[in-house]
């Protein structure tokens, strides 16, 4: 297999999803990663043409693929994940992260493992947490496929790190944000982006009526007081990975990436009102605040991230999407 001709080749898996395609675009257009050439194991869908980057097709489900994928490979960012998808999510999640793991282990050009985790290893807004979620907490996977898989993926590479001395860092992000995401995880609709699912709790007809009145959902807590909930704009999550890629600090670490502080559906709702004259519509759930602290992320990497909530707002209610660009969610979040 021919490889573009620079030092350093890194393999991106789900290179075609959001954080994929940003990180890619973000590091080919900064001159201090003119080493880097990308290579992208794709699966379903494929990337344009670009003279640094060669597509392989391939599933990570299969030895010889990722065999095929990794040779000269230097740096391997893994992004490739399922969501509630029993069928396939422990061969895509468990074997599939395995057989990265035990090539980049035999590789003789391997220098460092980048994975996304997710707050979903640690119950996302599923269980009461008293004080901020730090990396040293215990995981707790809330109830469903995916959060386990999320698990055991932190769980594998540490081990890994720990029986071979592989060079890994995990950079754990909650719910990513782009162009209009957020605005459309507000809806009352069909089109909602993630959950919670809003018109599933309010009935077809009072959410016809909201949508109508373009109201805004708040969610509440079982107390009845507004989740917090945590997010990070995918702008901040690449400005992370492409900070810990090389980086002697970031080696064998796990960074919660996150905004300073998680958004609070009250706070949003005033501002959403305030700023759009907006209704809201407060609706108790049995979800409950969470705040995830990124000092580690700051501290280590010198990472700083760039949107609070007004500016998450701003930018999504500000995102006019072209008319050869409709909204398509892969997977519901």
């Amino acid at each position: 297999m021919s490889a573009p001709a620079t030092r350093d080749l890194i393999l991106v898996t789900g290179a075609t999803g959001k954080v994929g395609r940003s990180f890619i675009d973000r590091l080919l257009g900064d001159a201090r990663y003119d080493r880097f050439g990308i290579r992208a194991l794709c699966h379903n869908r494929s990337l344009p043409p670009h003279p640094r980057i060669e597509s392989v097709h391939g599933s990570i489900q299969h030895r010889a693929d990722v065999h095929h994928a990794l040779e000269g490979v230097t740096h391997v960012l893994h992004l490739a994940t399922s969501k509630e998808t029993p069928d396939d999510v422990m061969d895509v999640a468990v074997k599939g992260m395995f057989w990265l793991l035990e090539e980049c282990r035999e590789s003789k050009t391997f220098r460092q493992f980048l994975l996304v985790g997710g707050d979903a290893s640690v119950g996302h807004f599923f269980y009461p947490h008293g004080v901020p979620v730090v990396e040293s907490q215990p995981h707790s996977a809330y109830p469903g496929c995916y959060a386990l898989s999320k698990v055991l993926e932190e769980v594998m590479l540490e081990q890994y790190q720990i029986q071979y001395g592989l060079n890994g860092c995990c950079l754990r992000a909650p719910w990513i944000m782009e162009k209009d995401d957020f605005r459309y995880a507000l809806s009352f609709g069909e089109d909602v982006f993630g959950g919670p699912r809003w018109h599933e709790l309010v009935g077809v007809a009072r959410a016809r009526d909201y949508m109508a009145r373009e109201a805004v959902p708040v969610m509440l807590d079982p107390q009845d007081k507004p989740v917090k909930r945590n997010f990070v704009h995918v702008d901040d999550l690449v400005q992370a990975l492409l900070l810990a890629l090389d980086a002697p600090q970031a080696r064998n670490q796990r960074m919660n990436v996150c905004m300073d502080e998680p958004i609070d559906y009250g706070e949003l709702g005033d501002y959403l009102a305030r700023t759009r004259g907006v209704p809201l519509v407060p609706l108790r759930t049995p979800y409950h605040s969470t705040w995830l602290d990124n000092s580690k992320a700051k501290f280590l990497l010198g990472w700083r991230p760039r949107y609070d909530m007004a500016r998450l707002v701003e930018a999504a209610w500000a995102y006019l999407r072209p008319a050869d660009e409709p909204r398509v969610v892969w997977y519901p979040g």
